[in-house]
């Protein structure tokens, strides 16, 4: 068995958000395959409970905390310089003396998940065969902040996006292979950094189906008979806080005033004070930190995923489907998702489309719906598994090739 060196922006423990349910599911995989050696940043305290959780796919851990105060300093340091801001949030020397030590000993292969863990590989190594999961095109994400604000963030976000673009492009050249979540974000990536297009794989994201099964029987968090629209999401991404703003300012005046009884339920821990404050509107429950996200989904009408911002494939929208739930969303949540046979989902962009896609739902006999909700599961069971998916991650980092 192989050494494999996996660096990782942020402990890959518990697969509770997006990016931490695909780096969990690459470590599981991956352990079977490899002897890994996971270096790891822990940016929410809570967090240090689960280091045995993590230590028990790996040969060797580093864990080192990271306080958000103190690396957005360091990134505001980068502003006189020409380099992205996420590289200095994210530089620590002992992280730094520990990859020296394992690239020293016999570990010859190397996953790096997110561009900024790649400034702690050398530029130039030739028995290092690196593999680097960007997920999504960042660069392209921070253009889209600085077109929906104002100065001088816009400013800030644009010359991220510019600089994040160039690290992105040498990274992606000094890598054997560079992996993103969804073939649109590879294409786009081939587009934007065409001299590495040879090198550009799509391996998408996966759902545990057992995990969220609609067969389960979970109790309801929020009885009673209202109808129940809900959002599950990491609530302090900026992304999401803009989703839920404009779904209950925008969108769920017109579906209250049709039907006053409907619930908007938003699910997910560390709620920013924006967020919080939607709590005071009628109608509208935000949960926090939850356990167990399954019964809000189970007891669900409707997943909506109203994000005007959205970068590759959204796992809320998987889950949602995985566990037979009709979904109402917007293109950009529905971005990167394979077509399936019959319609799965409801797509709605405008704050009047997704208002009526909702109350058509909600109105229709609850047959029709459950059999929508039928058709995403079985897109979810034909085209989301993981083990499929990693299976063609170790296949690329077992490829061997010429590093530049």
């Amino acid at each position: 068995m192989n050494d494999l060196l996996f660096l990782a922006h942020r402990i890959p423990f518990p697969p509770n958000k997006g990016d931490k349910i695909r780096s969990f599911n690459m470590l599981k995989h991956l352990a079977g395959s490899f002897r890994v050696h996971l270096g790891s940043f822990v940016d929410d305290p809570h967090d240090w409970q689960y280091q045995q959780d993590v230590a028990g796919y790996c040969e060797s851990v580093c864990l080192l905390p990271l306080s958000s105060t103190r690396a957005k300093i360091k990134s505001l340091g980068g502003l006189l310089g020409s380099r992205p801001l996420t590289l200095p949030y994210y530089a620590d020397r002992r992280m730094q003396q520990w990859v020296n030590q394992r690239l020293a000993g016999k570990v010859d292969r190397a996953l790096v998940f997110s561009s900024a863990m790649a400034q702690y590989l050398p530029p130039k190594a030739p028995n290092l065969h690196r593999v680097i999961d960007f997920c999504d095109v960042d660069s392209d994400k921070w253009a889209q902040y600085a077109q929906s604000h104002r100065f001088p963030m816009n400013q800030v976000y644009r010359r991220e996006a510019r600089t994040l673009l160039a690290y992105e492009r040498l990274i992606a050249a000094q890598s054997d292979a560079a992996v993103f979540v969804s073939e649109q974000e590879a294409s786009l990536f081939r587009q934007l950094a065409p001299e590495s297009a040879a090198r550009v794989h799509a391996i998408d994201n996966g759902v545990d189906t057992d995990y969220f099964s609609p067969d389960e029987d979970y109790p309801d968090p929020l009885p009673g008979n209202d109808a129940k629209l809900v959002f599950v999401g990491a609530m302090d991404y900026w992304a999401n806080v803009d989703a839920v703003i404009w779904f209950v300012e925008q969108v769920f005046p017109a579906i209250r005033a049709a039907r006053p009884a409907t619930q908007f339920v938003i699910v997910g821990a560390r709620p920013a004070p924006e967020v919080q404050r939607l709590a005071q509107q009628d109608g509208v429950v935000v949960t926090g930190a939850v356990h167990d996200v399954r019964p809000y989904l189970a007891h669900a009408d409707i997943a909506v995923a109203p994000l005007r911002i959205a970068r590759g494939i959204q796992n809320k929208v998987l889950e949602a489907m995985a566990m037979a739930r009709p979904v109402v969303a917007t293109p950009q949540a529905l971005d990167g998702l394979y077509e399936c046979a019959g319609p799965p989902w409801n797509v709605a962009e405008t704050a009047g489309d997704f208002a009526r896609a909702c109350l058509d739902s909600l109105n229709r006999p609850a047959a029709e719906n459950a059999r929508q909700g039928s058709l995403g599961r079985d897109c979810v069971l034909s085209q989301y598994s993981w083990a499929e998916h990693m299976d063609r991650l170790v296949a690329l980092i077992n490829t061997p090739g010429a590093n530049p």
